[in-house]
C-alpha cells in the first residue's frame, strides 16, 4: 500500500504540482515552489498554508490535495461512505444528517470517483496468479426495462474484486401484452441496446485485468458470450473452465467467488435490493457506488464473518491489514496521475456512461470538484 499523506505533512511540503496542464504535475522532480501564506477558514483545518509553483505560476494550497477540497460539509465524507455499504438509500441517508437527497447524491459521486482511482492505484498490475472468475450481477436502472449486467472478475482463492464494468441490455422474458408494447414504444424513442454489449464488456474487462501475455485460469458460467469475447483476445491466453448456473450456490461451487460477491452486493447496497424504490436512477451512479462497494470489500471487509482471515487485498498480499475508512479518503487523488485511467475507466469516471431514458445526462466536468 501507498503511505497515506495527512494534511499535516501535506502542509510542510506539497508532493507535485496540483494543475494537470503543470510538467511537474506527474514528475515533482527538480521542482520548487514558493509559499504564500496563508487563509482561515471556518472548518478544520483552520489555517491552511498557499503556495505557488514556480513553473506554471498557479496558487494552490495544501486543502488542494484534501479529498475534502472545495467541499461545504466535508464531515459527511465518512459516514456517507459507511452508510453507502450499509444498505442505506439516498433518501435515508438525508434524512439522518438532515441534507437535501441531491446533496448525497454529489457526494456519492464523489466518492466513487475516489475510489475508482483508489482500485487502479492499488490493484496488482500483473498477471494474476490466482484463478479468476467471472460473472456479471443483474440488475436494472430508471426502469425494469432497462436492465443491465455489472460484469465482474473477482480473485477465485483470495475473493479480490479485480475489476468490474457494465453491459447494458434489452428487457427479455416473460411479458404481459401491455409491458411487450411498451417496451416497443421505449425502444422506437430512445434506440435499442446494443446486442453485442455483453461480449464487447467482457472483453474489455478481461482485457483491463489480464495484461498481454497472461496466462489465467478463467471460470464462468455458460454465457454464449464469454467464449466469444475470449477468442477475440488473442494475445492472452484463457483456461476457460464453464459451470452450469443451475448448480447449487455452496463453497464447493467453482464460481463460489463471484456468487459471493453477487450476495454480498445485494446485501449492501440498497439500489440492487429486490422489490426496492432505492433502484439507480442512472447507471453512472450505480457503477460510482459499486466502485465504493469494491473498495470497502477489497481493503476493509475480512473475507469471512465468522472467522478472521483478513481483507482480500491482504489475501492477495497488497496489504497488510484492513484499512479505516479515513485511511482510503486520503489523500486526495489525481485522475492526471492514474496512468491506466483510460477507455471505460476514464468514461466512467469522468460520467459518460448515459442512461438512453434519460434525455440530458451530466458528466463530470468541474473545475474544483474531485
Amino acid at each position: 500500500m501507498q503511505p497515506d499523506m495527512s494534511t499535516s505533512s501535506l502542509s510542510r511540503r506539497p508532493p507535485f504540482c496540483p494543475h494537470a496542464g503543470c510538467e511537474f504535475h506527474l514528475d515533482p522532480t527538480g521542482w520548487k515552489f514558493h509559499r504564500k501564506g496563508f487563509y482561515h477558514r471556518d472548518r478544520p483545518p483552520r489555517r491552511v498554508q498557499r503556495y505557488r509553483c514556480t513553473h506554471c505560476r498557479r496558487y494552490f494550497s495544501s486543502q488542494t490535495f484534501s479529498i475534502t477540497y472545495w467541499l461545504r460539509r466535508p464531515e459527511l465524507l465518512e459516514p456517507i461512505f459507511k452508510s453507502l455499504v450499509s444498505c442505506s438509500g439516498f433518501r435515508q441517508i438525508a434524512r439522518n444528517h438532515e441534507v437535501s437527497h441531491t446533496t448525497i447524491r454529489r457526494l456519492s459521486d464523489r466518492l466513487g470517483r475516489h475510489c475508482l482511482l483508489f482500485h487502479e492505484r492499488q490493484r496488482p498490475h500483473v498477471c494474476p496468479t490466482e484463478p479468476l472468475v467471472l460473472d456479471g450481477f443483474r440488475s436494472f436502472e430508471h426502469s425494469q426495462y432497462w436492465p443491465m449486467d455489472l460484469n465482474l472478475v473477482v480473485g477465485g482463492e483470495s475473493l479480490f474484486v479485480y475489476g468490474f464494468n457494465d453491459a447494458e441490455l434489452r428487457r427479455s422474458g416473460t411479458m404481459r401484452p401491455a409491458q411487450a408494447v411498451k417496451r416497443g414504444v421505449l425502444e422506437r424513442k430512445f434506440g435499442r441496446p446494443d446486442p453485442q454489449a455483453t461480449r464487447k464488456r467482457v472483453e474489455e474487462l478481461l482485457r483491463r485485468v489480464v495484461p498481454p501475455g497472461g496466462t489465467v485460469v478463467l471460470r464462468t458460467d455458460e454465457h454464449q458470450a464469454y467464449p466469444r469475447a475470449i477468442r477475440r483476445l488473442r494475445d492472452r491466453r484463457f483456461l476457460h473452465e464453464q459451470t452450469s448456473s443451475k448448480v447449487a450456490r455452496t463453497p464447493g461451487n467453482p464460481l463460489f467467488a463471484v456468487n459471493l460477491s453477487d450476495l454480498l452486493i445485494r446485501h449492501s447496497s440498497a439500489n440492487h435490493k429486490r422489490e426496492t424504490i432505492a433502484f439507480s436512477k442512472r447507471r453512472q451512479s450505480a457503477l460510482y457506488r459499486l466502485a465504493i462497494w469494491s473498495v470497502w470489500r477489497n481493503y476493509v471487509k475480512d473475507r469471512s464473518e465468522n472467522r478472521r482471515r483478513g481483507t482480500p487485498a491482504m489475501g492477495l498480499g497488497i496489504a497488510k491489514r484492513a484499512l479505516r475508512t479515513r485511511e482510503l479518503l486520503e489523500p486526495r487523488l489525481f485522475p492526471g496521475r492514474v496512468r491506466s485511467l483510460r477507455g471505460w475507466l476514464a468514461e466512467c469516471y469522468f460520467g459518460r456512461i448515459t442512461t438512453r431514458a434519460i434525455e440530458t445526462n451530466v458528466t463530470h466536468s468541474k473545475k474544483y470538484a474531485a
